[in-house]
């Protein structure tokens, strides 16, 4: 089995949606984990704020705030888990809830060390 990393981009803004709706897709995620850790092919991960973020780019390191201009290019989180390969990742990406919200995932090979 191989390691992947889910990088989430966009998906439902948690700090502008009534509350009631944030609840929903709270559940709808955690079902989701859940389901990918009784397969035992969960490995970790977590949501991101959208509060602070930096970005330090080029030689010259300069810093701007927050990563992009567009809040659907944000990655709102990323989990790990396993795979034989990126065929049955994306198989497995599919089943995520951040397509409910127009977002997506990126899915890469964790490289070993």
């Amino acid at each position: 089995m191989k390691n992947y990393l889910f990088l989430f981009r966009g998906g439902l803004d948690f700090t502008k949606a009534p509350s009631e709706q944030v609840q929903q897709v709270i559940l709808k995620w955690k079902n989701w984990v859940d389901e990918l850790a009784r397969k035992g092919i969960y490995n970790g991960g977590e949501r991101l704020t959208r509060s602070e973020a930096a970005v330090i780019k080029g030689p010259a390191k300069l810093i701007t705030d927050g990563p992009y201009t567009e809040s659907k290019e944000i990655v709102g989180g990323y989990i790990s888990i396993k795979a034989s390969n990126l065929q049955e990742a994306i198989e497995i990406a599919k089943d995520s809830p951040i397509f409910n919200f127009d977002g997506n995932v990126e899915i890469r090979e964790v490289a070993k060390p």
